[in-house]
């Protein structure tokens, strides 16, 4: 614990980012779980983790292990394996979009350049790994990490870029 990061809330793990290859990960939440045995409590661990090379393809992971740093290395496995590829248009999305998991549900809407990433928690680390730099974001619904995070990326699965919905019309791009 001693020399690493701290954020806003204290916790040090969530803000750590790991470099595996070209692609990048960020601990969104970290959840303790305990049994009560005979001879006391017995705690387990479950990692949240967000994986994404910053060109458009990103995804989520959720590991569970009795130590932290396991649960951490089962979720970026995870999450590696379930990379998918999203929409970006010059560092921003190209239209508004929703998304809903659960009852997570996520609004993104395009921003001009200049203006960052506007969203909080999981959203914010869901679209930084996907590599857009300018989007507004608000979480609507339910506040759990894990709905929200699959929201965000079942939004990022919806947006379409204009050449593509043309191609599919079988008109001309101009």
């Amino acid at each position: 614990m001693a020399g690493e990061p701290r954020n806003r809330r204290g916790d040090s793990s969530s803000d750590r980012n790991a470099q595996k290859g070209d692609t990048t990960e960020k601990v969104v939440f970290i959840n303790r779980c305990a049994k009560v045995v005979k001879g006391g409590r017995r705690f387990s661990f479950s990692a949240l983790i967000v994986a994404g090379d910053h060109k458009g393809r990103v995804g989520y992971g959720f590991g569970k292990a009795n130590e932290v740093s396991e649960a951490i290395r089962k979720a970026s496995d995870s999450a590696r394996k379930s990379m998918v590829s999203v929409a970006v248009q010059e560092n921003t999305i190209p239209h508004e979009v929703i998304g809903e998991f659960g009852g997570g549900r996520v609004l993104l809407r395009p921003a001009s350049p200049g203006t960052g990433v506007i969203a909080g928690g999981g959203v914010r680390a869901v679209v930084e790994a996907a590599g857009i730099k300018d989007v507004l974001a608000k979480s609507l619904g339910s506040s759990n990490h894990a709905n929200v995070v699959k929201a965000t990326i079942e939004a990022l699965r919806g947006l379409r870029r204009r050449q593509d919905i043309l191609k599919l019309r079988g008109k001309e791009t101009r």
